[in-house]
């Protein structure tokens, strides 16, 4: 009686056989059998769209599917497919080490039973089992390792559902389900502080929350002319704002004073209150403010609004100086250094509106702080302008800068 072989190439002899050539045959099936049991092989499937048959070579080693893992290697230019015969029965470790966005399936030779593939874009390892189950129709069934059942690769895509991660350590950036960039994520090495999130319980909100130092800002910075927005509404930050002081707010110096608050009607549109301002002689009017508790306390600076009812083309200059008074100070304190933007020349059509440069910094004197009266004297310096006519005060937009987000 013949010898017989495995699936996978051992040779099974018969009684009887193969008399002064035993050790020689057993010591090949104990080899293949290593193979089987832990082996390691290549196959080069390089090229385009074909399939490879992986044969049993029986009685000898070397057999490619008689290895336990088997990786594949090439460059592989269209989809490719490995094949088994039908009873074959054990278990693999497949890696695709391929070059080229292809797919690369491993299957039985025929039939209809389930395989594995590779995707184009996998280039990891997977266990699979060939089954055998049936004699036209067998199965390669996918046990829970590598790429294809979602466990983490190195270089393959997997998806990972209920998994528990404890300090994972991410890149440059977080990706969404199509690849896209939700967060980029730069790291900076000494760094202490961090944002802390929480979620909440029923009637309350989730919580970002600096953390690491006692004082730690939370920084959000829109890019370009971006703004940042609750909804569609633009969420206030603290920065530069400002505030409008009309000349009904102003009065004139008991000394060199301006003249009296005047309303002006025109022949159409707005009737204008006005305080005039003499061209021949400097002259001045004052206003007070309390500024909101997020200032900076800061120097300012400012804007002065105003007109002329003249065809004159000159120029007019206007300076402003402050003082800011706290509780129980005396309010008799002398007014800071006065500062003036660049001249401004009127358009020389009466009655249009002339509106100046931004002015330097102001610097306020009497050290100022919070809940402290700031009182201003704004004055018209002729011997800076060329204005032939009265320059008509409309009022003047002082700007500040906030370093709070509200007055609490």
């Amino acid at each position: 009686m013949a010898s017989t072989y495995t699936a996978l190439g051992v040779e099974l002899m018969a009684t009887g056989e193969n008399a002064g050539t035993w050790g020689t045959k057993t010591n090949t099936n104990l080899n293949i059998l290593e193979q089987i049991a832990g082996g390691y092989t290549t196959q080069d499937i390089a090229g385009g769209a074909q399939t490879t048959a992986l044969s049993v070579s029986d009685g000898s080693t070397g057999a490619t599917l008689a290895h336990r893992m088997i990786e594949f290697t090439g460059s592989i230019t269209g989809n490719q497919i490995v094949t088994i015969p039908l009873d074959v029965q054990t278990f693999y470790f497949l890696r695709n080490s391929t070059s080229g966005a292809y797919t690369v399936q491993f299957k039985y030779a025929s039939g209809s039973g389930d395989s594995f593939t590779f995707s184009a874009t996998d280039k990891g390892d997977q266990l699979v089992f060939a089954t055998a189950n049936d004699g036209t129709n067998p199965d390669i069934d996918t046990l829970a390792f590598g790429s294809g059942d979602g466990d983490v690769t190195l270089t393959g895509t997997q998806t990972l559902t209920n998994k528990t991660l404890t300090a994972p350590a991410i890149g440059t950036s977080i990706l969404d389900t199509n690849g896209n960039e939700l967060f980029l994520l730069t790291a900076t090495g000494s760094a202490v502080n961090e944002l802390t999130y929480a979620n909440a319980a029923t009637g309350n909100g989730p919580t970002f929350t600096a953390s690491g130092e006692t004082n730690v800002d939370i920084n959000i910075n829109p890019k370009g002319t971006g703004v940042l927005k609750s909804g569609t509404a633009a969420v206030k930050i603290a920065g530069k704002e400002s505030i409008w002081v009309p000349a009904q707010a102003m009065y004139p110096n008991s000394t060199s004073g301006c003249a009296d608050l005047a309303q002006v009607e025109l022949s159409n549109g707005p009737e204008i209150k006005t305080l005039d301002f003499d061209k021949d002689s400097d002259e001045f009017a004052q206003f007070a403010v309390a500024f909101p508790k997020s200032w900076n306390e800061s120097t300012v600076t400012f804007q002065a609004f105003f007109t002329a009812d003249s065809t004159n083309t000159g120029t007019t200059s206007w300076a402003l100086n402050g003082v800011a008074i706290a509780d129980d100070d005396s309010i008799n304190t002398a007014f800071g250094t006065a500062v003036a933007p660049t001249a401004k020349a009127m358009s020389g059509t009466a009655n249009d509106l002339a509106v100046t440069a931004e002015s330097g910094a102001v610097t306020i004197a009497g050290s100022p702080s919070t809940d402290e009266e700031v009182f201003f004297q704004i004055q018209r310096d002729v011997s800076e302008d060329t204005l032939t006519a009265d320059a008509k005060l409309l009022g003047i937009k002082i700007f500040f800068t906030t370093d709070a987000a509200n007055d609490a």
